[in-house]
């Protein structure tokens, strides 16, 4: 088993469960072929790659850096609620900027109207969760000190 372990550079069972994530994505990706939106398919995903590696990640490096300079007790606090204002801000970026309304409207009946609010809320919270969480550790560390 070492010399596998060695060669491959983790253990049997990550081979197994990346040949099925494999696996599983080419049972997805059949359903493509044949499909007049492949070309599009893939120019988005390939666009998205390239968003990716070449303007997301630096900025989201760049801002992790700029990040690390407040105290350290501080920056997973403040890491966390960004991390998530930014995944939800991409994941429901169309109805936060209010595109494909009448798609939207359409197919559920209600308008885009209250995403930008809502999300405007989610991330609030996220940051007010993460103050308090801040707040008790503090708290707790204070009074560890003082008892000692």
């Amino acid at each position: 088993m070492k010399p596998f372990t060695r060669l491959y550079g983790a253990g049997p069972a990550h081979l197994l469960v990346l040949l099925a994530c494999l696996a599983l994505a080419a049972y997805a990706a059949s359903f493509l072929l044949g499909d007049p939106a492949l070309f599009t398919i893939l120019v988005w995903f390939a666009g998205a790659a390239v968003a990716h590696d070449f303007v997301l990640f630096p900025l989201a490096a760049l801002a992790d850096r700029l990040l690390c300079r407040a105290p350290m007790r501080v920056v997973n606090h403040l890491r966390l609620p960004l991390l998530g204002a930014g995944l939800t801000f991409v994941l429901f970026l169309p109805g936060i900027v209010r595109q494909g309304g009448d798609t939207h409207l359409a197919a559920t009946g209600l308008t885009q109207q209250p995403y930008l609010g809502r999300w405007l809320w989610l991330v609030l919270a996220m940051f007010v969760l993460s103050g308090l969480v801040y707040a008790v550790r503090a708290l707790r560390a204070r009074w560890v000190e003082e008892d000692s």
